[in-house]
C-alpha cells in the first residue's frame, strides 16, 4: 500500500484540482461543439484540445521557459502568427464585390462601433485605458487581430482576450440571427440586390496595392497585418504567382491555424485564466459582438434612406470580421425568407471590409495607446 501511495503521488491525479478540472471540461465542450454542431471546427478543435493540454497536471506548459509548448507559444507571444493568418486570408479573399460596390465598405466601418463601445465598457469596469484598448478589439470579431493587439498592449490578458474573440467567432450562427431579426422587418429581409458589375483583372490586382497605401497611411500601426493581407491578395490576383497563393491559402494557413489554436488554448491554465477579469472580458465580448452586428444592420437601414437601389439591411451584419461565417449567416437568413434571394456575394463586401476595418482600428489604437 505504501508503494502504491508513493506511485499515486507521482501521477497527475495527486495534483489535479477543481479549477484545472473545470478548464478541461471547457476544452471538451469546445471540442464537442466543433464536432456535433460544426461551430468553427478548424478553430475550436485546436483551441479545445490546447485547453485540455494546458490544464493537465504535470504538463510543461506555455509559461515554462524552454518547454515545447513555450516554443510553440512564441508565435503568439511575439505576434508572428496573426500576420501569417492574414497572408492566408488575403490569398483566399475575392474583393470583387467590394470593388464593384465600394459604398459597402461603410458597413464594415460601421460594425467597428463594437470595438469602441467595448473599449468604453472595459474602462468603466475598471480596466486601464491600455487594457481597454486591447479588450475592445474583440468587437471586431477578428481573432488574429485581437491576439496581435493584445500582445502589444496587454500580454497578461492575452489568454482570455484570444479565447473570447475565437469563441464568439465560432458562435456567429447563434448570436447574429436573433439580432438581425429583431432589427429588420420581413419586407426588408426579402429585398433583392442588383448583381454587381463585372470587375476587370486590372482593378483586381491594383486594389491591394492602392488599398495598402491608403490604409497604412491612416493606421501605420497595422502595417504588418494589412501588408500581409494585401500581399496575399496580390499573390492571388496577379495571375503569375498562383503557386505561392495556393501555398498561402492552404498549407501555410492550415499549419499556422493548428499552432495558433493549440498555443492559445494551452495558455488558459487555470491559475492564470480563472480570474474575475476573465469573466468581465467574456461578458464584454458578448456585448461587443452584439453591438457590432446591430451597428452594421442599423447603418444599412440608414443608407437606404438615401439610396434609390435599396440594400438588404441584413448584409450590414456581415460587417464584423468573422469571414466568411457572417456572410453565410446572411445568406442562410435570406434563403429562409425567399429561396430566390442570393445575398452571399453582397454580404462578402462588408465582410472583407470588416477585416480591413478591424485591422485599421487596431492600428489606430496601437498608435494612440502604444506610443
Amino acid at each position: 500500500m505504501t508503494e502504491f501511495l508513493a506511485f499515486l503521488s507521482t501521477t497527475g491525479l495527486a495534483h489535479f484540482d477543481y479549477k484545472s478540472a473545470l478548464m478541461v471540461a471547457i476544452g471538451l465542450v469546445f471540442i464537442t461543439l466543433a464536432i456535433t454542431r460544426h461551430y468553427e471546427p478548424l478553430l475550436l478543435i485546436p483551441i479545445g484540445f490546447g485547453i485540455v493540454i494546458g490544464n493537465m497536471p504535470g504538463v510543461l506548459g506555455v509559461y515554462v521557459p524552454g518547454s515545447v509548448m513555450n516554443i510553440i507559444y512564441f508565435g503568439v507571444r511575439s505576434g508572428l502568427y496573426p500576420p501569417l493568418i492574414f497572408l492566408g486570408i488575403g490569398a483566399m479573399t475575392d474583393f470583387s464585390t467590394l470593388i464593384a460596390n465600394p459604398k459597402l465598405i461603410l458597413l464594415g466601418a460601421a460594425a467597428q462601433l463594437g470595438i469602441f463601445a467595448t473599449l468604453t465598457g472595459a474602462y468603466l469596469l475598471g480596466f486601464t485605458i491600455i487594457e481597454s484598448g486591447a479588450i475592445g478589439i474583440i468587437g471586431g470579431a477578428d481573432g488574429p487581430t485581437s491576439i496581435f493587439l493584445a500582445t502589444k498592449l496587454a500580454p497578461h490578458l492575452l489568454g482570455p482576450i484570444a479565447i473570447a474573440a475565437y469563441s464568439y467567432m465560432a458562435l456567429v450562427p447563434v448570436i447574429q440571427p436573433p439580432i438581425i431579426r429583431l432589427l429588420t422587418t420581413k419586407k426588408e429581409r426579402v429585398i433583392h440586390m442588383k448583381t454587381p458589375r463585372p470587375v476587370s483583372k486590372r482593378e483586381k490586382f491594383l486594389f491591394p496595392i492602392i488599398a495598402f497605401i491608403v490604409t497604412v497611411t491612416i493606421a501605420p500601426g497595422a502595417a504588418i497585418l494589412l501588408g500581409m493581407l494585401f500581399f496575399g491578395n496580390l499573390l492571388k490576383e496577379s495571375g503569375v504567382t498562383e503557386r505561392l497563393a495556393e501555398s498561402a491559402r492552404h498549407s501555410l494557413i492550415d499549419t499556422v491555424t493548428i499552432l495558433l489554436g493549440l498555443a492559445v488554448g494551452a495558455s488558459t491554465q487555470a491559475e492564470y485564466f480563472l480570474t474575475p477579469n476573465s469573466i468581465k472580458i467574456f461578458v464584454l465580448g458578448a456585448f461587443a459582438f452584439s453591438v457590432a452586428t446591430a451597428a452594421g444592420v442599423l447603418f444599412a437601414k440608414l443608407m437606404n434612406l438615401f439610396l434609390k437601389q435599396k440594400l438588404n439591411p441584413m448584409i450590414g451584419a456581415a460587417g464584423v470580421s468573422a469571414v466568411p461565417d457572417s456572410a453565410r449567416v446572411v445568406q442562410q437568413l435570406g434563403q429562409e425568407y425567399d429561396r430566390s434571394n442570393f445575398l452571399l456575394m453582397h454580404a462578402m463586401a462588408p465582410n472583407v471590409s470588416g477585416v480591413i476595418g478591424s485591422a485599421v482600428a487596431a492600428g489606430v489604437l496601437l498608435g494612440i495607446l502604444g506610443g
